[in-house]
């Protein structure tokens, strides 16, 4: 069985700290990690860990290049036994690079990224593998949409919008988003303001064409939806130390349980779990070891 991810490969640089500096202001962190991130990364990691006792084979689709830094990106993967596919191999730009500071008294963290910017990545000539399973982010437009026209199945992780997603969204069997998440125009207010959570979710679930629509709400309750039906699951309260790609380790797991044909219900059921986890523990891989 194999996981296809698709998407953003960067360098985080991880610190932690007792407070924000103020402007002009130098602190020194209590701890510093260097890890590879992006929401896709993140996600192969976390199911490659998941999946490793039952053979399932997962593969990251990105961009990395030849500089020094994607010297990082491979090595991490390597070591959780994810399969790097390298669509601009011959690059000698940098990959992303990510600030990642941490407040150690609430896990809450703040994020200085570029992302992919306007980095235009083609497929790679050899094509797409073959998979089971794929989850694509949406960074990379090019191969977010290759891959979801190739995809057996599809799950998208729109934990931002971005306008490659009207292209996607067609395609997916299973799409989750943040309660931020609005489908309509980057300038929109939103389903409605004075809706309660649950209405608004429900909006927003309406306006995505996707058999299945998962809504996320931090620490608060997961919302699903179906044509059939819909529900709504607690999230057990944890003691947040890292909250830092949370929401990647849940798309990850989310992956992992349906390519084991886990229903939707079990499927959500397992990634608040593992989300769980993830919060739970300080730093991006140790969590990894609580599985």
């Amino acid at each position: 069985m194999r996981i296809l991810c698709v998407g953003l490969a960067t360098v985080d640089l991880i610190q932690r700290v007792d407070r924000l500096p103020g402007v002009d202001e130098k602190i020194q962190s209590e701890s510093v990690e260097v890890a590879a991130g992006g929401p896709a990364t993140n996600a192969a990691v976390t199911a490659a860990v998941l999946g490793a006792s039952s053979g399932i084979e997962v593969v990251l689709l990105s961009a990395v290049g030849s500089h020094p830094l994607g010297a990082l990106i491979r090595a991490d993967l390597a070591a959780y036994g994810v399969t790097l596919i390298d669509a601009a191999p011959d690059s000698t730009e940098p990959p992303p690079v990510s600030a990642v500071t941490v407040l150690a008294g609430t896990g809450e963290r703040t994020i200085v990224s570029r992302n992919a910017g306007t980095r235009a990545v083609p497929v790679p000539a050899a094509g797409l593998p073959d998979a089971d399973l794929t989850l694509v982010d949406g960074h990379h437009p090019v191969l977010a949409v290759a891959a979801a026209r190739a995809a057996n199945r599809l799950v998208v992780d729109a934990g931002s919008r971005r306008p490659v997603f009207t292209d996607i969204f067609p395609y997916a069997e299973v799409v989750a988003c943040s309660a931020d998440f609005h489908p309509g125009p980057s300038n929109a207010t939103g389903p409605g303001p004075h809706r309660t959570a649950g209405e608004r979710d429900a909006v927003t679930a309406a306006a995505i064409p996707a058999p299945a629509v998962i809504i996320t709400h931090g620490p608060g309750p997961v919302r699903w939806f179906t044509a059939s039906g819909r529900g709504e699951i607690p999230v057990p309260p944890v003691d947040a130390v890292d909250t830092s790609g949370a929401g990647d380790a849940f798309h990850g797991a989310l992956a992992t349980a349906l390519a084991r044909r886990d229903d939707l219900e079990t499927a959500v059921r397992s990634a608040i779990r593992v989300a769980g986890t993830r919060v739970a523990h300080p730093g991006p891989r140790a969590w990894l070891s609580h599985l």
